[in-house]
C-alpha cells in the first residue's frame, strides 16, 4: 500500500540526536605523542599527514568527480588513459551533489545516453536501445527492464560501444555497470533524509566497518525507502531496497565477498502521452489518460558471491557467482501508443487493456558463473597483463500476459480533453491469457592480453567464443510451437594507445559484438543481433591527474536490429548504422571547483537495409519503407554540463554552490520518420552547507530541477507512447555522517 505520510521522519530525528550527542563534544583532531622514557627526547621533523581514506576510490570521503581507473572496460583496473575505448564514470560525489535517484538522472552525465521507457532502466546509447542491467560486472537480468534503485550504487561506469567479448551477449551501444557499495575496514555511518515536491520522502542508511579486531571480517548495510506522489494525477511511488554485504579475508591471499540485494518498487497510476499530428499530444502534464488503478510492481532479489585468490603478486584467480529472481507485475488501461486513433476535432482516443503476471506466478531466474585468471609477466621488452576466463549464463522465465486480444471488454474510447476512466480492471477470461516459457542459456570462453611496449605504446587484443541457445514455447491466445535454436560466434576486439606525453593519449580500436537473441515473433525465429565498431579518439589528463577528458569518433553497425512493427509483431532489420562524435569530461579544475560534462553529435543514425515488404496495391515485394530512416530516439545533438564550487575560505568552508543544464535535440518516435519529440533544454541548481563536529559531519542540501519549468518530452518508447518530464521540482536533504 502506498504510504502518504513521512513515517520515517521521527525515526530519522531520533537517530540524528543520538549520534550527534556522541560526537558533538569533539572540538579538534589534534594528536599528541609521548615518549616511553622521560630520560630521552627525540624531536621529529615536521610531517604532513595525508588522509588516505579520502583518496580511496570507494571511500565515502572521496569528493572527486574523476575516477582514474575503471574496471568495466578491461576487468583489470586499467587506467582510463591506457584504455583504447571510450569509458565514462559517474562517481559517488556527482550522485550526491545532483541528488540522483533514478538511472535516467545518472546517465544525464554521459554523452550519447538518452532516456527510453522513463524511469524503468530502459535507455539508449549511441542510438541503440538497452535493457540489460549489470551489477559489478554481473548480468542479472535480460528479458524485462528492471527498475534500478541507486541506494546501493557506489558509482556508474559506462563503456561505450560493444562489450560482448568480456560480458557475453549484450547490446552494442554500450554497457552500463553499477558498481555497488562494498564493506570497508574503517567504520562509517550515514543517515540521509530527503524531502521534496509531490510529497517525496526518502530515507537512506549506510553503515559499514570491521566486525573483528584484525579486520578480516567486515560488513556493509544499505537501506533505502521512498514514498512520493507524482505530478500526474493518480501517480505515485513506493520503493524499498535492502542490501547487506559481508567480506571475509580468509587468508592473506584469499577474500570472499557475499552481497544480497532486495528491492520492491511499486508505481501507481503511470500514464503516457499519445501522439497527435506527429507530436506528443499537447495536453497538460498533470493529465493522466490511464486509470487510477493502473500499477506496476518490480520485485527483485539478488545474491552474489565473489572470491579472489592471489597466488603471488602477479597472478590471481577470481570466481563469481550471481543469482537473481525477478518478477514484473503490470495492469493498465491506457492509450494504444503509436496505434492509438485520435479524432483531433473532438479528441476521442482508443485505449486498450494490458496485464502481466496475471496469476502471480511469473518469474525470471538468472544464473551467472564466471572463472577468470589474471596474470602479469614480461616477454623481452613487452609487459603483459593476461586475462583468461569462461562464463555461463542461464535465464529461465515464465510470463502470463493479456493484451491486444479478441476480448471486446479490453478496449474502450476516452477523450484527451475530457478523459473518462474505468472504475476497475476488466475481467480476464482464461482464453485471454498467453503464457510464455523460455530458457536462454549461453556459454563463453575469452582471452585478453594487454601489452605495454616501449615508447609508451599500449596494445590490447582479445577473442571470445560464444555458444547460445533459445528454447521457448507459448500457449493460450497467441500460442506458438516450441522453438529451439543454437548459435555460435567468435568475436574479436583490439586496440592501440599511444601516450606521447603523460597528459595525452591517442587511441584506436575495433570490436565485434554478439548481441541478444531477438526471440520469436508470430512463430518466426528472428536472427540474433550482431555488431561491429571502429573507434578512434584522444584522451587528456590534466591538473595533476584530477581532470580527464575524452573525444571519440565511432562508426557502429548493428545487424538484425529488432523493430516493433505493431504490438504483436517484431521484425529483424537487415542493418542499421550510427556514427558520430562524443565528448566527455570530469574532474577538478581548481581547488573546490568540480565539473562533469558530456556532448554527443550523431549526424548519421539510420537503418540501411530493412529488407522488403509487400506493396498493398500490387502485392509485390518492394524495398521496405523503413530503409534509410532515422533511428528511433537518437537525437543528432545532446549534451549536459554540471559544475559545483565549494568555498575554500576557512570562514565559509563547507558551503557549496552548483548548477547545470541538459539539452536533447529532436528525436524520432518509431522508425518511419512520421512522428518526432521536440528538443528541449532544462536547468538545475544546488546549494549545500556542511558542518563538522569532531568525527561527525552534518550536511544540508537543496536542489532545484527544471528551474525554468520547461514542458518537455523526457522519454519515449520505441513504438510510440511518450512521457512528459516533471515540472519544476525541489528536493532538500539532511545527511548525518559519522
Amino acid at each position: 500500500m502506498m504510504m502518504n505520510k513521512p513515517t520515517l521522519l521521527p525515526l530519522t530525528a531520533a537517530i540524528l540526536l543520538v549520534l550527534a550527542s556522541n560526537s558533538a563534544s569533539a572540538k579538534d583532531q589534534t594528536v599528541t605523542t609521548k615518549p616511553k622514557s622521560s630520560t630521552s627526547t627525540t624531536t621529529l621533523p615536521q610531517m604532513t599527514v595525508t588522509d588516505t581514506a579520502a583518496s580511496n576510490v570507494n571511500s565515502p570521503n572521496n569528493k572527486s568527480y574523476f575516477i582514474p581507473d575503471a574496471v568495466t572496460a578491461t576487468k583489470t583496473d586499467t587506467p582510463i588513459m591506457d584504455t583504447p575505448f571510450s569509458i565514462k564514470v559517474v562517481p559517488q560525489q556527482v550522485l550526491k551533489d545532483q541528488q540522483v535517484i533514478t538511472v535516467d538522472e545518472a546517465l544525464r552525465n554521459v554523452s550519447g545516453a538518452v532516456a527510453g521507457a522513463g524511469g524503468t532502466g530502459n535507455f539508449f546509447l549511441r542510438g541503440f536501445g538497452q535493457r540489460n542491467v549489470y551489477h559489478d560486472g554481473f548480468l542479472n537480468q535480460s528479458q524485462w527492464a528492471h527498475t534500478e534503485d541507486l541506494t546501493n550504487v557506489e558509482r556508474v561506469e559506462v563503456l561505450k560501444g560493444p562489450a560482448s567479448i568480456l560480458y557475453g551477449r549484450s547490446e552494442p551501444g554500450g554497457l552500463v555497470n553499477f558498481v555497488t557499495k562494498s564493506p570497508l575496514n574503517e567504520a562509517y555511518y550515514s543517515l540521509r533524509q530527503q524531502f521534496g515536491s509531490y510529497d517525496l520522502y526518502r530515507t537512506n542508511v549506510d553503515a559499514t566497518g570491521p566486525l573483528t579486531a584484525n579486520k578480516d571480517l567486515a560488513y556493509r548495510f544499505n537501506l533505502g525507502y521512498q514514498t512520493n506522489r507524482n505530478f500526474q494525477e493518480f501517480g505515485g511511488n513506493e520503493r524499498l531496497l535492502v542490501a547487506p554485504s559481508l567480506r571475509w579475508d580468509i587468508s592473506d591471499n584469499t577474500t570472499s565477498t557475499l552481497k544480497v540485494e532486495y528491492s520492491d518498487i511499486k508505481e501507481k497510476g503511470r500514464g503516457t502521452v499519445p501522439l497527435m499530428d506527429n507530436r506528443p499530444a499537447a495536453i497538460p502534464r498533470s493529465r493522466n489518460l490511464g486509470d487510477s488503478w493502473n500499477r506496476q510492481e518490480d520485485e527483485y532479489v539478488m545474491v552474489s558471491l565473489k572470491t579472489d585468490h592471489k597466488f603471488n603478486d602477479n597472478w590471481k584467480l577470481q570466481h563469481r557467482f550471481n543469482f537473481t529472481n525477478y518478477q514484473l507485475t503490470m495492469s493498465s488501461f491506457s492509450p494504444d501508443g503509436a496505434w492509438a486513433t485520435i479524432d483531433p476535432a473532438v479528441g476521442d482516443i482508443s485505449r486498450s487493456f494490458f496485464a502481466q503476471n496475471i496469476d502471480g506466478n511469473d518469474y525470471q531466474h538468472n544464473f551467472f558463473n564466471a572463472l577468470e585468471l589474471t596474470g602479469k609477466f614480461n616477454t623481452g621488452f613487452a609487459k603483459h597483463t593476461l586475462l583468461v576466463g569462461g562464463d555461463y549464463y542461464r535465464a529461465d522465465y515464465r510470463a502470463t500476459m493479456t493484451g491486444f486480444g479478441s476480448n471486446p471488454d479490453h478496449y474502450d474510447v476516452s477523450n484527451i480533453y475530457n478523459p473518462t476512466h474505468q472504475v476497475k480492471a476488466p475481467i480476464i477470461n482464461p482464453e485471454d491469457i498467453t503464457t510464455s516459457n523460455s530458457t536462454l542459456p549461453w556459454f563463453g570462453l575469452y582471452a585478453q592480453d594487454q601489452i605495454e611496449l616501449p615508447y609508451n605504446f599500449h596494445v590490447l587484443a582479445g577473442l571470445r567464443y560464444d555458444n547460445a541457445e533459445t528454447n521457448s514455447i507459448a500457449t493460450g491466445e497467441y500460442a506458438s510451437d516450441r522453438t529451439r535454436t543454437t548459435e555460435d560466434k567468435v568475436s574479436p576486439r583490439g586496440g592501440v594507445v599511444w601516450q606521447p606525453i603523460p597528459e595525452l593519449s591517442v587511441y584506436g580500436s575495433y570490436t565485434e559484438n554478439f548481441g541478444a537473441s531477438n526471440g520469436v515473433s508470430r512463430g518466426q525465429v528472428l536472427k540474433p543481433e550482431t555488431a561491429t565498431q571502429w573507434e578512434t579518439g584522444i584522451k587528456t589528463e590534466l591538473f595533476d591527474g584530477r581532470f580527464n577528458a575524452t573525444l571519440a569518433y565511432f562508426d557502429l553497425k548493428k545487424g538484425n536490429l529488432a523493430v516493433v512493427v505493431d504490438p504483436l509483431t517484431t521484425k529483424s532489420v537487415g542493418l542499421a548504422e550510427s556514427r558520430g562524435l562524443e565528448f566527455d569530461m570530469s574532474g577538478q579544475i581548481l581547488p573546490g571547483w568540480s565539473v562533469i560534462g558530456a556532448y554527443a553529435y550523431t549526424p548519421f543514425a539510420k537503418t540501411l537495409d530493412n529488407g522488403v515488404e509487400t506493396d498493398p496495391d500490387t502485392g509485390l515485394d518492394v524495398p521496405s519503407s523503413q530503409n534509410g530512416k532515422r533511428l528511433n530516439n537518437a537525437p543528432r545533438q545532446s549534451g549536459s554540463l554540471w559544475t559545483t564550487y565549494e568555498l575554500q575560505s576557512k570562514y565559509w568552508r563547507g558551503l557549496k554552490f552548483g548548477g547545470g543544464m541538459q539539452a536533447v535535440g529532436k528525436r524520432e518516435i518509431g522508425y518511419n520518420e512520421t512522428a518526432q519529440a521536440p528538443g528541449y533544454v532544462t536547468m538545475g541548481l544546488m546549494a549545500s552547507q556542511g558542518w563538522t563536529f569532531g568525527k561527525s559531519k552534518v550536511t544540508a542540501q537543496l536542489n532545484v530541477d527544471n528551474l525554468l519549468d520547461k514542458t518537455y518530452t523526457s522519454s519515449i518508447y520505441s513504438y510510440g507512447p511518450t512521457n512528459y518530464g516533471a515540472p519544476r521540482t525541489f528536493m532538500g536533504s539532511l545527511r548525518f555522517e559519522y
